[in-house]
């Protein structure tokens, strides 16, 4: 029979390491993160060999006393909470007590540091679960941490760490995460005597300028809502900077970095309908909440959470996004990144709306998406008076972009190129839209919104279709003609091996009727009665979008391009079409001018 054994104080702390102290970064991630619960405002870090040589935190911070220098790094001890009620409610980084023993188990450990009621810095050092008495030491403040040769005493564990290059690249990752989450605190990291970061304190908008660049700024709606409770904000990329790899997705809970399969699944969805195929969205978002509602005692690494109320969270944070990534109206010079006080509310900058524009695309004839969806369409010169009432003759491009005449966000018309772009101009220089990918996006929309309501209008067909079917079609008519009723359609089976189509969806009349038929069949024969109208339902409305949308080699007249400009400003997510492939991009006259090298 074995004996029972009380394991020895090291091993427990080297077995606790195995889950703390992965590799460098999370040694680094937790000292960081001491540094911050210590109020510092000035935090420097130092690696040598990607941090398994050195990995010295240098901050300026409240310090520890010289009679708790020994208890820092002994385990289960910490200042952060001391009842349940504490656990419940945490709003520090750090509060398990194990980070400092685990490191301490496994490498080769200084920690010196100088507290206001100390006349001078004190230092302990620790190798082999042995702590030496305090000794004094130069420091002018705060405290400084040096953890040598990590896993030097557990040779089958270092083996496993990777290349100098590689646990340096994870160290760069959490410090860039920690400086994101605190912008108010000046960082810098050097590594092997080279600096790598220099942060100055600053706002939101400049760290995160720093850390991801100006492109990312640049390209990034701001984010500020705000619920009973709890407050989301932050930026978010729009889908033209989608990443091949989760690498820019930056989430925090009440200041801390986690991952979360909730959280990730809200924004996941959030992006659905605009994201292109395998790419990734990019955003730097912090929730805040009251501390009760989350439980960030889950793991030893404290990067996993649980909520309370997972359901409803995981709505605000989807309805949340969705509504910033649908809102038409990104004016760069009105963009304002919100402010850290949670009693601060924000209003957004609304789009220019129908009203203001000189073209009234609702007063003009019914008949414009009758024309849209022909073929044979032949362009025909609109007077200009039509679109400048004020205008006797065609007007110069001065009194386009004259001030006196406030042009729409997305201009007016200027032409068609090869059959498959419009190109207009608005007052920041020229507009080029692909008409198919902004039409395919107009009509989903619609119809997205229609089968809300349970309205999908539909028109009877003069003539009815016929058309040879397969047995798997027949059957998927007779099976689900309810579903397909909602979706507008009126089909139903002639023959063993022929169906009829009577009605089809107002707004799809002039697509491609049998084309658009099987293809909805064949959805909802792949999908199942089930799914197509809940999860798979916008993959079917996309589908059907596509086929009612207008095709390349189609001529617009001028009348038809500026309607199609008006709807897409007031259309959700009109920016992307359905498959998250941008719609238009616009030319400023500086780019253009640079292009030409004008005034050089």
């Amino acid at each position: 029979m074995t004996d029972i054994k009380l394991l020895p104080e090291l091993l427990i702390n080297q077995i606790a390491a195995g889950e703390v102290v992965e590799r460098p970064a999370a040694a680094l991630k937790e000292i960081l993160e001491n540094s911050i619960d210590a109020n510092s405002t000035k935090i420097s870090v130092q690696l040598i060999q990607g941090g398994i040589k050195l990995i010295r935190v240098t901050d300026n911070g409240i310090g520890i006393q010289k009679d708790d220098l020994a208890l820092a790094l002994s385990r289960h001890t910490t200042s952060k909470i001391n009842t349940l009620e504490d656990l419940e409610n945490i709003e520090s980084l750090g509060f398990r007590g194990e980070a400092l023993a685990s490191i301490a188990a496994v490498s080769r450990m200084s920690l010196a540091s100088l507290h206001a009621d100390d006349q001078h810095a004190w230092q302990v050092m620790v190798a082999d679960g042995r702590i030496s008495q305090p000794e004094p030491t130069a420091l002018t403040t705060g405290t400084t941490i040096n953890i040598n040769d990590l896993y030097y005493n557990i040779p089958a564990r270092r083996k496993f760490l990777k290349t100098e290059a590689t646990e340096f690249s994870h160290c760069e990752e959490v410090f860039k995460r920690i400086a994101i989450s605190r912008p108010d605190i000046e960082f810098s990291l050097q590594h092997n005597g080279k600096t790598r970061h220099h942060l100055d304190q600053g706002d939101l908008e400049q760290r995160i300028s720093a850390i991801l660049g100006g492109e990312f700024n640049q390209s990034a709606v701001f984010v500020d809502e705000q619920a009973v409770d709890v407050r989301l904000y932050g930026m978010a990329a729009l889908p033209a900077y989608s990443q091949s790899t989760r690498k820019a997705q930056y989430f925090f809970v009440n200041g801390r970095f986690v991952r979360d399969k909730l959280i990730a699944h809200a924004l996941r969805q959030a992006y659905c309908d605009v994201l292109h195929l395998d790419r990734h969205p990019a955003f730097v978002l912090f929730l805040k909440m009251n501390p009760k509602g989350v439980d960030v005692n889950v793991h030893p690494t404290k990067t996993e959470v649980r909520f309370r109320d997972s359901r409803t969270l995981h709505q605000f944070i989807y309805h949340t996004i969705n509504k910033r990534l649908a809102s038409p109206g990104r004016d760069a010079e009105n963009k304002e990144l919100p402010q850290s006080e949670p009693e601060r509310k924000k209003t957004y900058p609304s789009y220019p709306q129908q009203n203001m524009l000189p073209l009234n695309a609702a007063a003009q004839p019914s008949s414009f998406y009758q024309t849209l969806f022909k073929t044979n369409t032949q362009a025909q010169p609109i007077p200009a008076a039509d679109f400048f009432p004020d205008a006797q003759t065609k007007p110069q491009p001065r009194s386009i972009t004259s001030k006196e005449q406030k042009l729409p966000p997305l201009g007016f018309a200027l032409g068609q190129l090869c059959g498959i772009y419009i190109l207009a101009q608005n007052e920041q220089g020229l507009i080029i839209v692909d008409m198919h990918a902004a039409h395919e996006r107009i009509v989903y929309e619609k119809l997205k919104t229609a089968l809300n309501s349970q309205a999908i209008a539909t028109q009877s067909l003069l003539i009815p279709m016929t058309f040879q079917a397969e047995n798997l079609d027949i059957i998927t008519v007779e099976e689900n003609s309810n579903i397909l009723s909602k979706l507008g359609f009126e089909i139903a089976a002639l023959s063993p091996t022929a169906l009829i189509i009577r009605a089809v969806p107002v707004i799809l009349q002039h697509a491609d009727t049998v084309k658009l038929a099987c293809d909805v069949l064949k959805e909802v024969r792949e999908f199942g009665a089930s799914q197509i109208l809940t999860e798979k339902r916008n993959e079917l409305l996309s589908t059907m979008a596509c086929h009612s949308a207008v095709r390349a080699n189609n001529l617009l007249d001028i009348t038809e391009m500026n309607a199609l400009l008006r709807e897409m400003e007031t259309t959700e997510r009109a920016d992307q079409c359905n498959h998250g492939r941008p719609t238009w991009y616009e030319i400023s006259l500086v780019e253009l001018d640079k292009m030409f090298m004008r005034g050089k």
